[in-house]
């Protein structure tokens, strides 16, 4: 079998489990959510409601039907591409992600590009010396930006440069003086588009002085997977016999290092890429919360709150196919990148 369909044989192996975790992705958070303490009748009227209101109430919304059938309800909505509506706002859900999504897509690539541009340097520092000083200073950095509690890292950060020194806005993610820029909800982009076309730049200054301290934050924790993963690759690829083959040559160690090290070192790096996106996930949950940024997972922690069933089964359904998505990606470029994978 040649190269190229051991490849498409694997992407559609690849696509076709693709359905069946989202299936079970879907189920757990629906059992789940009924499981959990609380009532959403509770969270809607209170606990002192009357009892033929609150009767009423979960009629309508459909919570008074056995288990079984409201699973099968919401597994029929969902393979029409249906995902209901807020049981608190009775806004589809889907018009809740669409509004959400872009903030926090935003924050998580901005974030995700620091902490690859942060970490990669750090970890490439060590690598003329290793055991040397700036080879430990970059291992310790990576080991504590990796231990740091997003939520403490996030206050102190908050606190020193916004509270204490008044450098950037304290959360939210646009000024309330201004309008928000109308287009894509990427605030960014919209901005940006808003200053070439009329010369107003007060949008896009203000849409990144409210990006700044979030996204060092969640880049600065994630910058360590970066850094140990190319440290640690990168000392096994300068220690492979290819490596000696190339310095035999009398090639200089620095294109040693840049042409033949460098590349076998970025492999794993971009399979660990893929893995942080799902870790963006949980991380962004604690810093928007922090930072009162308006993204999915924001929006996440307060239909938890409000036990809002639909809503939070359709944003974690949605979020687990962007991973899902990107997962199958990566395994992809990867394959498609190293000769040496096989099938």
């Amino acid at each position: 079998m040649s190269r190229r369909s051991a490849l498409l044989r694997y992407l559609a192996s690849r696509i076709a489990l693709a359905p069946v975790m989202m299936w079970l992705i879907a189920s757990l958070v629906f059992l789940l959510l009924r499981l959990a303490p609380g009532d959403p009748i509770d969270a809607l009227l209170g606990t002192r409601a009357p009892e033929a209101a609150r009767a009423a109430l979960r009629a309508q919304l459909g919570l008074d039907q056995p288990l079984w059938q409201q699973y099968g309800h919401f597994l029929g909505q969902l393979l029409h591409g249906q995902l209901g509506q807020s049981l608190t706002n009775q806004e589809p859900v889907l018009a809740v992600i669409r509004d959400s999504l872009p903030a926090s897509l935003e924050l998580g690539v901005v974030a995700l590009l620091l902490a690859a541009l942060v970490g990669l340097a750090v970890g490439f520092s060590g690598v003329a010396r290793p055991e040397g000083k700036l080879d430990l200073a970059g291992r310790l950095y990576g080991i504590g930006t990796y231990a740091l509690p997003p939520f403490w890292a996030a206050m102190v950060i908050q606190l020193v440069f916004a509270v204490w020194l008044g450098w950037l806005p304290v959360g939210g993610r646009f000024p309330p003086t201004l309008l928000p820029p109308e287009g894509s909800g990427f605030y960014l982009l919209d901005s940006l588009q808003l200053g070439l076309v009329s010369g107003q730049w007060q949008n896009l200054l203000g849409s990144l002085r409210h990006l700044v301290l979030p996204a060092c934050t969640l880049g600065l924790l994630l910058s360590g997977v970066f850094a140990n993963a190319l440290r640690l690759n990168l000392r096994r690829a300068l220690d492979s016999d290819f490596i000696e083959a190339a310095r035999s040559r009398g090639l200089s160690e620095r294109r040693v290092i840049l042409r033949h090290a460098l590349p076998n070192a970025l492999l794993p790096v971009l399979t660990i890429t893929g893995i942080t996106v799902a870790s963006l996930i949980g991380g962004a949950l604690l810093i928007e919360v922090t930072y009162s940024w308006p993204g999915i997972a924001f929006r996440l922690q307060e239909a938890i709150g409000q036990r809002d069933y639909p809503l939070v089964q359709g944003i974690v359904v949605v979020v687990a196919a962007l991973v899902v998505l990107v997962t199958v990606a990566v395994d992809l470029l990867v394959a498609i990148l190293d000769p040496r994978v096989r099938f």
